[in-house]
């Protein structure tokens, strides 16, 4: 009986509550934490159902909708596109136009495409053990890993044949075919002016007429390749691991002794552009579009073209930058993940973004219309922080949010609208629920205690009282 009483008294105060925002015209909301947190703006097409804080919300915003139920699923729907993550990043599914992906850990993976037409055409994967799909030359195809399979133009081959895997396989590319016998022992290559034949690891061959010539005997302890012999920039390489290896062409050779600890690299002309000590610890490197100083763990200092890249007493600090006429960026580290900062910018459109994060504290973001965003704690921010997390698992622990923008505008949530505070111009709206509220509007005030079983409100006609929910004039 006494439940009953107090689930009415609560149901009340909710209706109560609603009636009068909606009587305002400015918006709804309506919130009985922790249960549920409704809020709308008929004048700019947003919604927002919230069920025990971030378990459950769906949210309209104009043509867009999104459902979530986290951490289990999430779903972002509008006229153009279908997306949803399932546990992410377990599996995901994405639908537009006529074309549709599902993926399961990128093990399964099934794809349907119309390309604009009303030819269906699938393919699907559950790799390795069943691959299908449909190649333009060749037609439909299936594998059933090990037994027996043909897959056309995928994983950089023109052609993979098998058959009891690795009793038989056999592979095409660019018209040179490759056929295994208990792969990888027993191999031979066939094609225009070109063979081959290998016993690995014992001994094997192979060459095509002014192309190349590879040999190896005791792979890898002895290696020989000429290769490119076709191009303007033929390649000698000698392999004898662990002792010595080199490579010799006309734009770049290298010699290491031993292997691949410690060497020297020269361009063309015969300079030395590089210096290997103790590879990949020691490294001093120079050349026409690059430099590299690296004394790992002390310090390394490395440039490429636009990008530079900065540690000191790896992984404590790290440093590295890109500068280029359409794209900057700077990014700041500090023990690998602890923290991190990073800025963006696109000079040709004055668009510019920022992020920073300290794990577990805090994670901080500005986007590319001035919105700052605040949270805490942040437990994946400064290691992983994208759309996924950022939709599926950040709302779980983020118990403190704030957001504002250059106008002043601002927005608070701690414990999940416990007590929130929005700001939006000249108007003012906060409530620690469900004791306090108070709104300002351009028209008037209203202050409530207990949703309105206690209030005083103001606007252009007066002022009123109101007592268990009823109004009074003054």
């Amino acid at each position: 009986m006494r439940i009953s009483v107090v689930c009415c008294a609560m149901l009340m105060l909710v209706i109560t509550s609603a009636a009068h925002a909606a009587a305002t015209g400015e918006g709804t909301v309506t919130t009985l934490w922790p249960l549920f947190d409704y809020r709308s703006s008929p004048a700019t097409g947003y919604s927002n159902l919230s069920v025990l804080g971030p378990l459950f919300k769906r949210e309209r915003s104009g043509d867009t909708t999104r459902t979530a139920l986290r951490p289990l699923f999430f779903n972002q729907y509008d006229k153009e596109s279908d997306d949803s993550d399932i546990l992410y990043p377990l599996a995901s599914t994405s639908s537009t136009g006529g074309d549709s992906d599902t993926q399961v850990l990128k093990i399964y993976q099934k794809h349907v495409s119309r390309s604009g037409t009303a030819e269906e055409k699938r393919s699907a994967m559950l790799f390795p053990l069943y691959i299908s799909g449909e190649s333009e030359k060749y037609g439909p195809y299936s594998s059933f890993f090990p037994i027996h399979g043909d897959i056309y133009q995928r994983f950089w081959r023109d052609e993979y044949h098998y058959t009891l895997f690795p009793l038989y396989g056999r592979t095409v590319k660019n018209g040179t075919t490759s056929t295994n016998w208990l792969y990888p022992i027993f191999n031979t290559v066939s094609g225009e002016n070109e063979s081959g034949f290998q016993f690995w690891p014992l001994y094997g061959q192979a060459a095509k007429e002014g192309v190349y010539s590879k040999r190896f005997v005791l792979w890898p302890f002895y290696i020989r390749e000429s290769l490119g012999l076709n191009s303007d920039n033929p390649t000698e390489n000698l392999n004898l691991i662990p002792f010595y290896a080199s490579s010799v062409s006309p734009q770049r050779s290298s010699t290491h002794a031993p292997w691949p600890f410690c060497g020297v690299v020269r361009d063309g002309q015969g300079q030395v552009i590089e210096r290997d000590i103790l590879w990949p610890l020691w490294v001093t490197a120079q050349g026409k579009d690059y430099s590299i100083e690296r004394f790992i763990p002390f310090y390394a200092e490395s440039r490429i073209k636009d990008s530079t890249s900065n540690w000191v007493m790896w992984p404590i600090y790290r440093h590295e930058t890109i500068k280029s006429a359409v794209f900057t960026q700077d990014k700041t580290s500090l023990l690998y993940f602890l923290f991190n900062h990073s800025e963006e910018a696109w000079p040709e459109t004055g668009k510019d973004r920022a992020r920073s994060a300290f794990w577990p504290l805090y994670a901080w973001k500005r986007d590319e219309s001035g919105l700052r965003s605040l949270s805490m704690p942040a437990l994946a921010e400064s290691l992983i922080w994208n759309d996924g997390v950022e939709r599926n698992w950040a709302p779980l622990w983020r118990l403190f949010i704030a957001q504002w923008d250059e106008q002043g505008n601002n927005a608070v949530s701690l414990l999940w609208n416990l007590y929130w505070q929005e700001r939006r111009g000249q108007e003012l709206a906060w409530e620690l629920s469900p004791l306090v509220s108070y709104r300002s509007t351009t028209s008037g005030s209203d202050f409530r205690l207990l949703k309105g079983l206690f209030g005083y409100g103001s606007d252009k006609e007066g002022a009123s009282l109101s007592l268990l929910w009823i109004p009074f004039r003054l």
